[in-house]
């Protein structure tokens, strides 16, 4: 028997944005579409064309760009909201308006301060008012899984009749649990007259960690698109993960009545790239696309693994992309090898000046480590700053001192609003030493928050990739840096960060999440 198609719905450009510090620039959201569009993701969530000029040239530029995957914009359910998601979606192939409101009574008393009556006109409103601009209209009852049944029903029925298509049920605050809201999706695709009309879509989060257990719990109950984010990400504990959905839907096939047409080898190089980009690292024992996702320590393990894959592993590697990324280029590699693999990997460089750029670092880091790999690749193109960011910090130059019994000492010079400027600090490490000459230079009074540190590739002439967080008056950032000096990597995630502070790439989000 042929089985339903599962739509896959990915808002990591807009909902995974959402994670404090992952804000991410046009030309960056362009690389991540540009994966997902290869991997076959049906529809790509470019973000909240309304929240700021920023983001509405991300979206806009992402329709552009993508042809394969259906481009969406969310907006409230203000006539302005939808015009601005309309206007940014015109030159998708393929476009879609996501509008929304709150149906729950916690919700509409304390945030909308608005009746029930009112928020079912609203909602009807623009529905209407975006299926007048666009073809494809979906609508979400934010905060679904909190709200009352009658009134999920009165309200899904009524935005059907005014032309929605799809219908989201959002846990949003990650309340629900999965034999519950399985049912709640059941209850109403058979209650709602015109249910038959529309696509029953879930969007859950991981509050509980119940965010991948509960999409699937809804699909098992008639849901057809799921609505997730790469390794997961997303405000609070995140999303459910596609990586997750997707595997479970292929390997569980005995099971789950859906199929999806994602390609599952393209997984792993998708979630480096936007781990790279976001700079939030996957955890080791992360389902699927962690380190350690497909490693076997015990000895009972690895004795039956040889024996038999099957005894201890239920999904090849190399079937979600483990294990494909090749050596591909070295220090003899030419600019047209290096151009064209860039484009195999989802890269295009749009202007000569940045291809030259990237083919110097190139050129440098294969002078440094003789077998350069695609995880290369993609952490020197997170370095090679958008033409149009100005960057106030830029690294020249560092000694580091560190010698048992003594105190660690290092020398910085910085390019500093063009001009090179140095200074020296001691420091209860190397790093913090670093560290406290570059304070002494720009007086940031930002915050550390974090300090993370992972090897790209295996050998001991890896790149060491850095994530640092830094906080100030309430803004978050998290700024990352490659090396095969550790040092040097941690002092260019730090003036990463700085420089995206000082740019104020951050944006104020007109909602905090579907």
């Amino acid at each position: 028997m042929a089985k339903d198609r599962l739509i896959i719905f990915d808002t990591t450009l807009r909902d995974g944005e959402q994670s404090p510090g992952a804000s991410m620039t046009r030309d960056e959201k362009v690389r991540i579409a540009k994966m997902l569009e290869k991997m076959g993701v049906d529809v790509i969530e470019a973000g909240f064309a309304i929240a700021s000029v920023g983001d509405f040239e991300s979206v806009k530029a992402v329709a552009e760009a993508v042809r394969g995957s259906t481009i969406c914009s969310l907006a409230r359910t203000g006539a302005e909201d939808i015009d601005r998601a309309a206007e940014a979606l015109r030159p998708a192939e393929s476009g879609r308006i996501h509008t929304f409101i709150a149906t729950s009574p916690i919700h509409m008393e304390y945030k909308l301060r608005m009746a029930p009556d009112n928020v079912v006109e609203r909602a009807v409103a623009a529905v209407k008012h975006a299926r007048n601009l666009i073809g494809d209209v979906e609508f979400s009852c934010e905060d679904a899984s909190r709200s009352e049944y009658d009134f999920l029903c009165r309200i899904i029925e009524q935005v059907i009749d005014a032309g929605a298509r799809t219908i989201n049920l959002p846990d949003t605050v990650g309340y629900g649990e999965p034999g519950e809201y399985g049912a709640m999706v059941a209850r109403l695709m058979n209650s709602i007259p015109n249910a038959d009309k529309a696509i029953f879509s879930v969007h859950c989060h991981n509050d509980l960690g119940l965010a991948v257990a509960n999409s699937l719990s809804a699909v098992m109950h008639g849901a057809r698109q799921v609505e997730c984010t790469i390794n997961g990400l997303g405000e609070r504990a995140g999303n459910a993960s596609l990586e997750e959905l997707v595997m479970a839907v292929r390997t569980r096939a005995d099971i789950f009545p859906v199929e999806v047409s994602v390609d599952a080898t393209q997984i792993v190089p998708t979630s480096r790239l936007v781990s790279s980009i976001t700079g939030f690292p996957v955890q080791p024992n992360k389902a699927i696309v962690g380190a350690n996702a497909f490693a076997h320590e015990s000895g009972i393990h690895q004795d039956g693994v040889l024996k038999h894959r099957e005894t201890y592993e239920i999904m090849r590697a190399e079937d979600v992309g483990w294990n494909a990324n090749k050596l591909v280029l070295g220090k003899h590699s030419g600019r047209a090898a290096f151009k064209a693999r860039l484009g195999e990997l989802g890269i295009t460089l749009d202007n000569q000046a940045a291809l030259n750029l990237a083919f110097t670092r190139f050129k440098e880091l294969a002078d440094k480590k003789h077998e350069i790999f695609d995880e290369d690749l993609q952490a020197l193109m997170s370095e090679v700053q958008p033409a149009e960011r100005e960057l106030r910090y830029s690294f020249a130059g560092l000694e580091a001192i560190s010698r048992t019994g003594s105190k660690p000492h290092a020398n910085i010079e910085l390019v500093i609003d063009g001009e090179t400027q140095q200074a020296s600090a001691d420091g209860d490490g190397p790093v913090d030493a670093a560290f406290k000459a570059v304070e002494s230079l720009v007086s940031s009074g930002a915050n550390l928050q974090l300090y993370s540190v992972n090897a790209i590739t295996s050998g001991t002439d890896s790149q060491g990739e850095v994530q640092v967080r830094l906080e100030k008056n309430g803004t978050i950032v998290n700024g990352n840096g490659a090396d095969t000096d550790i040092i040097v990597a941690s002092v260019k995630a730090y003036l990463d960060a700085l420089n995206l502070l000082e740019a104020g790439v951050l944006k104020a989000h007109p909602q905090r999440g579907v």
